[in-house]
């Protein structure tokens, strides 16, 4: 009689649990799409604000004589806000980076991908990703220090402050970001193809040359398209060193003159300009071109990958969408264009005996390869792209070198844990380490719950459709906006319109913002590295979507959300720009009381005294070694986990 009873519980009660599950599960799934649409509502916010702020200048000034006017002199007695002597300084020192960076990218990508051992590509990959970690304000403080000091010697100038200066660093800092997908691209060509043009008897050069990349080629565009995106969004490097005069060269080749970028302007200028003036209004609408163009940059190569991909995965026999006889026009005019760039900027660059000397040894290879043998020009090609990978390796070795020889007698312990003296020039950085560490735990605390969120959403609850299509799109769009436009974007909404003043919590917001495509990206990737078969399992034995994702899908993804929380942080504790307006001072003897106070911030600290502070060079070089320490710490943990974990699943 009792059984009968429970049994008539049970089954009562079994329909109410079965619908407090179902209210459960869609609850569950309505949190997790907030989080990922969240990326679409910041990107619309940033959009907003900055036309919010930038609309009257363009209503003033009109946007044609905006955008093309001549001058830019906001400060003077008859203000003229010109802006295309900025947008040509931007796009030259763009130029300028790629010339210096797409050879050497792509030599440093073969060798990884095809010439190199396993052995030494374990070797190489860490280095390049520990090239990617600098954080820009080092870049800056040594091309400050080293690389214009070189161009003055050299060139015998009064200041090697140039365009050329500007265009090496970016190119430097391009580097990375070329070289990973580049490599990502020449990895992935089909094996057959390789196999088969050497069981026709190609060597190894005709088969990289004519066979894997030309089938890489989308991949290596993509990738140059995001270096380009990479150069033309760089705040602080390129403000340390450009000269910063808002000029177009005369003649436009002239590589040593110095020039202004438009977000040099923005992080010069928006300090101390007066909120709601026409300068105000005028640096917004800088940014606003600044974003359109990175924008377009960033969704192209986004659009490129995106058409790889598909055409990868897509059925056997599809018919490729760009015909053959155009594909090879293409490359031959990209060859073309490509050879005339670098000559045009290497008679510029170089003395005249140097670009003979080269021009003629290239020349003697260009008229001369028929006449050698497939040996010969195998061992020439070889030698190219060897000497491409160990430039790459030089260029880090000297920077790493030139912080840590002149860092380390700057370094002691009551450098590390007394506050700065005499505008920095004595006394130590610990309001400034504390300061950095608090802004980044601050902002982590904020994008991994948001990022993991957005990414469980985009893998697990939702298919490709419209929906998808359009988070995915925000969330590229929030990865490529440069960073000095997130620091505008918290400057104009959480400092000045939610009203929470200049303070560490401004900064921690601005800060979740910009690495949350990070971890949403790094998070997505370990998901979807999940065999499927383990999701069917679980729902097969009756567990519900959310306890599939928490209890078998989750806990094996951990070690890739925990890299991407790494990156993250690496990333944000080396960022300037976002800061900026938002959270720091430069020097502060006590610690805040409260999220609501100001703070000091390594880079930044950096920043003033490299370009404001005479007479510090020893805490100048002690601030960039322990941030450099503080950021490739981080890189290198997330670089052992995952490796860990790699190696692990191997075996």
């Amino acid at each position: 009689m009792e059984s009968s009873k429970n049994a008539e519980s049970g089954s009562c009660a079994s329909p109410r649990t079965a619908r407090i599950s179902v209210i459960k599960e869609q609850a569950i799934k309505t949190v997790f799409f907030c989080t990922a649409f969240l990326a679409v509502i910041v990107v619309t916010f940033i959009l907003l604000f900055l036309l919010r702020d930038g609309y009257p200048i363009f209503q003033q000034v009109g946007i044609i004589p905006f955008l093309l006017g001549s001058s830019w002199a906001p400060t003077a007695v008859e203000p003229l806000f010109g802006i295309f002597p900025l947008i040509v300084g931007t796009l030259l020192v763009t130029f300028g980076a790629m010339v210096f960076a797409v050879p050497l990218s792509i030599g440093c990508a073969i060798y990884i991908s095809e010439l190199a051992s396993p052995r030494i590509k374990s070797i190489l990959k860490p280095a390049i990703e520990l090239l990617a970690g600098i954080p820009s304000v080092v870049y800056g403080f040594f091309g400050l220090i080293v690389l214009t000091n070189f161009i003055r010697v050299t060139f015998d100038l009064p200041t090697g402050e140039t365009w050329l200066a500007a265009s090496v660093l970016l190119g430097i800092m391009a580097l990375p970001t070329i070289i990973s997908v580049s490599e990502d691209a020449i990895s992935a060509v089909p094996r057959e193809y390789k196999e088969g043009s050497l069981a026709i008897g190609a060597t190894r050069w005709q088969t990289i040359s004519r066979v894997i990349v030309p089938a890489a080629l989308s991949g290596i565009a993509a990738a140059i398209i995001l270096g380009i995106g990479r150069a033309v969004g760089e705040t602080m490097a390129v403000m340390m060193v450009a000269g910063n005069s808002a000029i177009i060269p005369d003649p436009i080749w002239n590589i040593l003159s110095p020039l202004r970028t438009l977000t040099g302007t923005l992080g010069i200028e928006m300090g101390e300009v007066a909120v709601g003036s026409e300068h105000y209004s005028a640096l917004f609408g800088v940014a606003v071109v600044l974003l359109v163009i990175t924008l377009i940059i960033n969704l192209s190569a986004v659009a490129i990958l995106r058409y790889l991909h598909e055409g990868r995965t897509s059925r056997p026999g599809r018919k490729p969408v760009i015909p053959s006889y155009l594909r090879e026009s293409f490359i031959r005019f990209l060859e073309i264009g490509i050879l005339a760039l670098f000559i045009v900027f290497l008679l510029a660059a170089t003395p005249w005996y140097l670009a003979a000397l080269i021009l003629l040894t290239f020349g003697a290879w260009y008229f001369g390869r028929h006449h050698l043998s497939q040996h010969q020009i195998e061992i020439i090609a070889s030698g190219f792209i060897i000497t491409a990978t160990v430039i790459v390796l030089a260029i880090l070795v000297i920077i790493l070198q030139d912080i840590v020889i002149n860092g380390l007698p700057a370094l002691s312990w009551e450098f590390l844990t007394e506050p700065p003296k005499d505008l920095g020039r004595s006394g130590g950085i610990y309001p400034a380490i504390i300061g950095t560490l608090t802004l980044v735990a601050g902002a982590i605390a904020l994008a991994l719950p948001l990022g993991v969120g957005a990414a469980i959403y985009l893998v697990e609850y939702t298919r490709e459709g419209r929906v998808t299509r359009i988070i995915r799109t925000g969330v590229d769009l929030l990865n490529g906006t440069p960073s000095i436009v997130f620091g505008l974007f918290g400057f104009a909404f959480i400092v000045l319109f939610l009203n929470t003043g200049v303070s560490m919590l401004a900064g921690q917001i601005t800060l979740a913002l910009m690495v949350l495509p990070t971890v949403i990206r790094t998070t997505e990737e370990s998901l979807k590295s999940i065999s499927p078969s383990l999701r069917e399992g679980s729902l097969a034995l009756g567990a519900t979507k959310w306890q599939t994702i928490s209890r078998v899908v989750l806990p094996p993804a951990v070690p890739g959300i925990v890299t991407g929380a790494i990156l993250s942080i690496g990333r944000a504790a080396g960022e300037t720009a976002p800061i900026m307006f938002t959270a720091v001072v430069f020097s502060s003897r006590f610690l805040p009381d409260s999220v609501f106070d100001p703070v000091m911030a390594l880079p930044y600290h950096l920043f003033i005294l490299a370009t404001n502070v005479p007479g510090s060079s020893a805490n100048k070089y002690g601030t960039a070694l322990v941030l450099l320490l503080m950021v490739v710490g981080f890189y290198s943990i997330a670089i052992y986990v995952r490796s860990h974990f790699q190696n692990k699943a191997r075996g």
